[in-house]
């Protein structure tokens, strides 16, 4: 999700409670995660004992939970609708208005909760962001149809190519955005699924301010025409036997999507991507519930020359979450590898409050060499508050360090992986 600092959190509360149906709780894949597992065991109730924001919101207003009905059925849908103020490193202040639809196509017992998102956001910087999400699941979760379709009007700063880039590098490009990504997956077996789809990202009105000294820039060398497109199929693979996404405790998530642009399709050029995203989750110790994670992102370019702006970059990824403790667009090159890990703890026993803390390091290709010569490190600690118990969903305040004097806060509703 985007790096959001949210102001209003008072509607957060209404995120996950509305999304527990009467004959029990089910957890809400996260927008645009392809293959988001279910998990079985949402359907328990919480410990009586423990906390979240819902909870805390009705003990401030006194309003009690709606009593539930064994008999009744589960509610066919659930609206939520948060307006919110934010400030990100790359955006200054932002107001953002989001809502999500969860609803089931089929058994609740058997199918995963389906979600459509749509938000709009507008930043003090003059960008704008208009994005529709979903995640539908068919019936016993045979399919899996994803799609994230997004029009950005996003001046932002870029810093050139490989690892010797400085923040005084600072190049500001404007230009429109318009991402259209869809795929549909199948259960193969147990946890694994394969899939077809088609990515379009059309950029267009593409203005470079160039360098402060006058000089070349690295996007002007490599080439910044006023437009750009990337089209093409999609193959991905997908094995995901974690128990909850949206904050697992344990188990194996590993996601391999291949995009083949072809002129053919409306490509301005042939050129191949590859992204191979894998994560883990270990209890440490195993008797609690401390978590151990690690991820490993590696974002690549098999052949051909992508588009500038299409180019591997901090902050870009699906989630917009590599990077933490640099801005958005610090980094870009033709490679990417990026490698993560976290330690994520409680810190009251009614597990409204957690902490974590994190490590990361990324390397970028140079320009032409394509040789990784420099990796940047970064670290940092955070803070987790509960948003909804039943799903497990939290808050997370980040405030990363990486070097060259960089730093930052970064905040994500759920789990940065």
């Amino acid at each position: 999700m985007y790096r959001v600092i949210l102001i209003l959190l008072v509607p957060l509360v209404f995120i996950g409670d509305p999304v527990q149906a009467q004959s029990g709780s089910q957890k809400l894949p996260p927008v645009g995660a392809i293959g988001a597992v279910r998990d079985s065991s949402q359907r328990k109730t919480p410990d009586p004992n423990q906390l979240d924001l819902i909870d805390v919101f009705r003990n401030i207003t006194k309003h009690e939970p709606p009593k539930k009905d064994s008999l009744a059925k589960p509610t066919k849908y659930h609206l939520s609708v948060v307006p919110a103020i934010g400030y990100t490193l790359s955006s200054g202040w932002a107001g953002i208005v989001a809502a999500n639809v969860g609803f089931y196509t089929h058994d609740p017992e058997k199918t995963n909760m389906s979600s459509i998102t749509p938000s709009f956001i507008y930043s003090q910087y003059n960008q704008m962001t208009i994005s529709l999400q979903g995640n539908i699941w068919t019936k016993d979760n045979r399919y899996n149809y994803v799609t994230d379709w997004r029009y950005y009007k996003y001046p932002q700063n870029t810093y050139g190519l490989g690892g010797h880039s400085a923040l005084a590098d600072a190049d500001l490009i404007d230009y429109s955005h318009l991402r259209i990504h869809q795929s549909v997956l199948k259960n193969i077996k147990p946890n694994f699924y394969a899939g077809l789809g088609f990515f379009l990202d059309w950029h267009w009105n593409i203005k470079e301010s160039g360098l402060p000294n006058g000089d070349s820039s690295d996007a002007e060398k490599y080439g910044l025409p006023p437009q750009s497109i990337s089209s093409g199929p999609v193959i991905t693979l997908l094995y995901d036997n974690r128990k909850n996404s949206i904050n697992p405790d344990q188990g194996l998530y590993a996601n391999v999507v291949y995009r083949p642009n072809f002129t053919f399709f409306g490509s301005d050029a042939n050129w191949q991507g590859l992204i191979i995203d894998v994560r883990k989750y270990i209890r440490f110790p195993s008797s609690s519930n401390n978590v151990l994670a690690i991820w490993s992102y590696d974002w690549l370019t098999p052949s051909g020359k992508p588009p500038y702006l299409d180019l591997p970059s901090t902050g870009w990824d699906a989630y917009n979450n590599t990077g933490r403790g640099y801005i958005q667009g610090r980094f870009r090159g033709k490679n990417m590898i990026y490698l993560e890990t976290e330690y994520r703890f409680g810190i009251t026993r009614n597990g409204l409050l957690g902490a974590v803390v994190f490590a990361n390091a990324e390397s970028f290709s140079e320009y032409p060499s394509n040789q990784f010569e420099v990796i940047w490190p970064a670290a940092g600690v955070g803070l987790r508050i509960k948003v909804n118990k039943h799903s497990k969903a939290n808050i997370a305040l980040d405030y990363g360090f990486g070097a060259d004097g960089s730093h930052g806060l970064f905040v994500n509703i759920g789990e940065v992986f």
